[in-house]
Order: C-alpha cells, then structure tokens, then sequence
C-alpha cells in the first residue's frame, strides 16, 4: 500500500452562533469551502478527483440528504466526481480524511477532497412521528443543535448527561481547577488572535460570499482571567464550566485535498504532510472528553513513533477542562499544544473542526520545522480520533 498526503487545506472563517454566517446555508458553507481549498491547486482538474468524503453532525435540516453530494453540486464540481457525507459527530470531518487517506492508500483514487460543515444556528427543531395515528396529545419540538435528543428510555442514565454535566463529573475525578481552566481559555483567545495578527490564518481561511467576516467571530483578544473568573457556573451552582472556558456554538466548513504521491505531477503542487497514523477510540459515554487519550497513543504506536517525538499537536477544545486532563495524560509540554489558539477562542462548528486541526497541524508543523505532528478530537457519546503527520519538507 502506498502513502497518503496532505495537498492543500482551507476552511472558512468560523461563525458564532446566530452571527455573521447564519444567514448562510449549510450546504453553501460546504461548497464554499470545497472551492477554496480546489483555488489553492489551479493546476488540478476537479474530474480527477475520485471521491469527496465529507463530515456532518446534524444532518437534520438544510444539510441533510448527503451534504457532501450538495456541496460538489453547488461548487460547480462536475456531475462525475462522487461524494458520501459520514457522521461521527463532533469528529466527522476528521473522520472524513481519514477514510478518504485509506482510499487513497489502498489505491482505488488518487485524489480525495475531504471536509466537513456544521450550521449549529440553523440546526432546526424535529418532532418524532406519532406511534399511531391521530395522537390527541401535544408533542413537544426538540432542538438538533447540540447533545442528546430524542433518547431511547434503554439507555442508562449516567450515559446520557449533557455535556457539560459529562465534564463536571470529569473535573471532579482528575481534579482540575477552575483557574486552570480559565487561564487555558485566556491563552485560546490570545493565540487566536496573534497568529491572525501575524498573518497565519491568511493562507487557511477563505471569505463566505455575502458575510461580512473577515476572521473568526468568537475571539475575544481582552479576554483576563479576571474577566472569566466573574461568569457564572453554566452546568452546576457549585460548578467550575463556564460558557467562558468551554467552545461556543458556530457555522463553519473546513476541506482538505489528500493525494498519492503520485498524484502530485496532476495535482500541481508538493505535499504538505504525510498521514502516519490513525486511531479511534471509544470509553463510557460520559467519558467522551478523555477518549482522545487512548486514540492519540494508539495513533503514535501505528505511525512508529513515541510522544518524545511530536513537535506540535492540535486538540479540538471542546471544553478547557477535557483538554486539560488529555494533556496530563500525554504528559508533555502545553507550549506545543494549539500554538494558534483553539476551539474555546476560534469556535467548534461539529462537522467542521476535525479538518480545521487537521489543516491547521499541517501548517504548524511547516512552518515550525517539525517534524511530527498530532491532530485529535473528542467526541460525544464517548469516542476519541487522533491522526499523526509526518511534514514531509522535514523527513
């Protein structure tokens, strides 16, 4: 089996909920991503590529019945070239790149455009159908935007916590402050906004047709550990999570180009990075927020390389506190952790955030010099993904 390669990657800026974007369909937020990251390789002929492979969440409203065969469409993408959309929630689009790097490992396409989108302002309200006809009863709309709907009465109950409830009960056992959690938070925004400043995000971020937003809508650059310190518990009375150290709602797309390398003379461009390693892993619903830990040790051992090796690594922050007890757990040093702010300051748009670090990891680690790199995500109802990269201008 041959390698896969990172080309190119782009995303669009990420929205807040009910914000700059959420005048703008899912559907459309995928399409404009799937364009830019294709304007980045002018020489590549979209009719090579063999399978596009996008990440949703919801998949409830406008971006149900197969986004990802919506977004080629609305790209102006030949009729021809294929397309799937796979859920594994908040981990979809990194999910995504890696079932299109094995595609493109085992040889049945050369090209692969992976990607994923999330409108979580536009996630609608469903009703479940009646059990029988002409119920006289209300019924009562739930809301698709975030966590556990419609729950089957099987399920336990400890595995259905919301997710704040779910990180609660994660502080709690590994013991991790609120004032860690607010400072990791303060240094979200402050990254964010620096490498903005310094021009980082120029080259990985592509304007949405009729938004009026240049960069992403969550980051708070004046953002204190005082000013934190003053909002209220979100989850509990006597809680330590904060709508201030735990990822807002958002809209956003991201897309990333993966190829052989062979593929490069069609593609017109060099790669930025080699796929090394991938993993899954899945815990105790609750649990999800730790489920990267294994996920990223497994990804290590199946790359043939050890943490003393990683130079950079991207984790999703869904929430401060879980990022903080996976960092822990890895032991190593936070100063190469999200060195372009995170999730907390940049947004989580579901769909959309495994290919944002996926992107993101790759342009670290060129411009870094390093060469391994760690992408992982934590996911609701108890799974972790982690992909390791190899950046190929350092091998």
């Amino acid at each position: 089996m041959g390698s896969a390669f990172v080309y190119a990657a782009a995303r669009t800026p990420f929205g807040r909920f009910n914000g700059a974007l959420a005048g703008v369909r899912p559907d459309d937020l995928a399409a404009t991503a799937l364009r830019g990251v294709l304007a980045k390789l002018p020489q590549l002929d979209p009719a090579e590529i063999g399978d596009v492979v996008w990440g949703n969440a919801n998949g409830a409203g406008e971006d149900n019945r197969n986004v990802g065969r919506m977004a080629v469409l609305l790209a102006g993408l030949p009729v021809t070239v294929p397309a799937s959309t796979v859920n594994r929630l908040c981990g979809s689009s990194l999910d995504a790149a890696m079932i299109g790097s094995r595609t493109v490992e085992s040889g049945d396409a050369d090209v692969v455009v992976t990607g994923g989108v999330e409108s979580m302002t536009r996630a609608p309200w469903v009703l479940p159908k009646p059990s029988r006809a002409f119920p006289a009863g209300d019924v009562t709309a739930v809301s698709t935007t975030l966590g556990w709907r419609l729950v089957n009465p099987r399920m336990p109950k400890e595995w259905t916590v919301s997710l704040g409830e779910a990180n609660e009960q994660l502080q709690e056992r590994f013991g991790i402050s609120r004032e860690r959690q607010d400072a990791f938070a303060v240094r979200s925004h402050v990254l964010a906004d620096a490498a903005w400043n310094d021009g980082f995000y120029d080259d990985l971020v592509v304007p949405v047709e009729g938004a009026d937003l240049a960069r992403d809508e969550g980051i708070r650059p004046g953002t204190t550990p005082e000013i934190l310190a003053g909002l209220k518990p979100a989850f509990r009375p006597d809680g330590t999570i904060t709508a201030g150290n735990a990822s807002p709602l958002n809209d956003g797309a991201s897309a990333v180009v993966l190829g052989s390398e062979a593929a490069a003379a069609r593609i017109g461009a060099d790669p930025i990075a080699r796929v090394a390693g991938r993993a899954a892993c899945a815990l105790e619903p609750q649990m999800f927020g730790y489920a990267p830990v294994e996920a990223a040790n497994q990804a290590l051992r199946r790359a043939g390389i050890g943490w003393n090796d990683i130079g950079a690594v991207e984790l999703n922050e869904a929430f401060a506190v879980q990022s903080l007890a996976c960092l822990d757990a890895w032991k190593i040093d936070p100063e190469i952790v999200n060195t372009k702010g995170g999730a907390i300051a940049i947004g989580h748009p579901l769909g959309a955030s495994g290919g944002r670090v996926l992107g993101t990891l790759a342009h670290v680690l060129r411009e870094r010099r390093q060469r391994w790199g760690l992408a992982a995500i934590c996911i609701g109802v108890g799974q972790g993904l982690a992909v390791v990269l190899e950046n190929v201008s350092a091998a």
